[in-house]
């Protein structure tokens, strides 16, 4: 499972430990963990070109479901990714939730027209059975009369 971690060196003993921030659950979604979650140093130390790490950088961790570091990477490339993706074109959280409650409006609109096509339609069916009636009705007036 893909996290996002930040690299953190411990005060006493000046080993690195990784705190998990994020951890992805679909393809687009990504939920922020709000428990902290530190991998202890041990672990980070078996990991190859764990030299490279140092404090404060942000890191893609790939979990195995034992929690062992299956793969580990920079985020930089990552996260200027979600932003020239994101953020350059003024994809903001205010804007999604603007279009969401737009199509939120959409939808309930659409259900009102369906909703009022339906009972019109049944307003038609109901007259056109009235019209069938009168005309049977007419019918064997005439006949009645010849």
């Amino acid at each position: 499972m893909l996290h996002l971690a930040q690299v953190q060196k411990q005060k006493l003993s000046g080993k690195l430990n990784l705190r998990l921030l994020a951890v992805q659950e679909a393809e687009y979604t990504w939920v922020i963990l709000t428990e902290e979650k530190v991998i202890p140093p041990i672990e980070v130390l078996t990991i190859p070109d764990a030299e490279q790490l140092h404090e404060g950088l942000l890191v893609l961790l790939d979990l195995s479901p034992t929690g062992e570091i299956k793969h580990i990477e920079n985020a930089t490339n990552w996260v200027l990714d979600l932003i020239k993706t994101y953020l350059t074109t003024g994809i903001t959280p205010a804007f999604l939730q603007q279009e969401t409650e737009r199509a939120e409006q959409w939808r309930q609109t659409l259900t009102l027209q369906t909703q009022e096509l339906a009972r019109r339609s049944l307003e038609v069916e109901a007259r056109r059975e009235q019209i069938q009636a009168l005309e049977e009705s007419l019918k064997r007036e005439r006949e009645g009369e010849n």
